[in-house]
């Protein structure tokens, strides 16, 4: 990813590296190629004009529509908790602002991704077009029911917190896989899981505060109650 000076100015990347060395390295994330992406990705060309000046900072921004950009350390983390591979495909749920999913393009093969949210999808992937990223794969829909056509996939990242780990997402997740997935209400925890034996073996991270995965099914089901 080759990003000219007017999408990302000098004052931005240096911003930028102060942003990697005080928020993300100073906490234990260490893993180099995932340094570097995040070293890489423009993350103040996905947030709305207003919030630009904050891109950087260590806080989740507003992107409308009650959702948020998570901060740059959750980001890190959970990227860096996936392993990931150059010959990974990994499925993303929730494109959001497309930040997280431009951090995967930079170290996987092709990432799939589905937002529930048409205007934010459309509007992430005018970002990965601008960047030229095109190993990103765009789907609206719901995520939980994951991308059954595209599977199995090496890794599945969730960026909003589901009140259970979907079925779906294990199942679409191959042998040996890795995901990771916020999950809980009010109180929420970062899960970690490895698939064996077609079970997802689950390790509890962090407690992490995330906006919740949109379930229409559910709620459809609730309203007709």
């Amino acid at each position: 990813m080759e990003i000219s000076k007017a999408l990302d100015p000098d004052d931005m990347r240096l911003k930028r590296e102060r942003m990697v060395m005080e928020q993300i390295v100073r906490r234990g994330v260490s893993d180099s190629r995932v340094l570097a992406a995040i070293r890489k990705v423009p993350r103040h060309w996905f947030v709305p004009q207003e919030y630009r000046d904050e891109a950087y900072d260590d806080i989740p921004l507003p992107i409308g529509y009650e959702q948020t950009i998570s901060q740059p350390y959750i980001v890190a983390y959970m990227t860096e908790i996936l392993r990931l591979s150059e010959n990974d495909r990994v499925l993303e749920i929730g494109t959001g602002s497309g930040y997280q999913t431009a951090v995967l393009a930079a170290l996987a093969r092709d990432v799939y991704s589905v937002e529930i949210v048409k205007p934010l999808a459309m509007e992430a992937q005018k970002q990965f077009q601008a960047l030229g990223l095109r190993n990103i794969h765009c789907r609206i829909g719901n995520g939980w029911s994951g991308w059954l056509e595209e599977a199995p996939f090496d890794q599945v990242i969730v960026t909003a917190a589901a009140y259970e780990i979907p079925n779906a997402l294990v199942e679409q997740l191959q042998e040996g896989g890795r995901m990771v997935i916020p999950v809980g209400r009010q109180t929420q925890e970062l899960i970690e899981g490895e698939k064996k034996h077609g079970i997802l073996q689950k390790t509890r991270k962090i407690p992490v505060r995330f906006v919740p995965l949109i379930n229409p099914e559910k709620e459809d089901k609730s309203s007709e109650a």
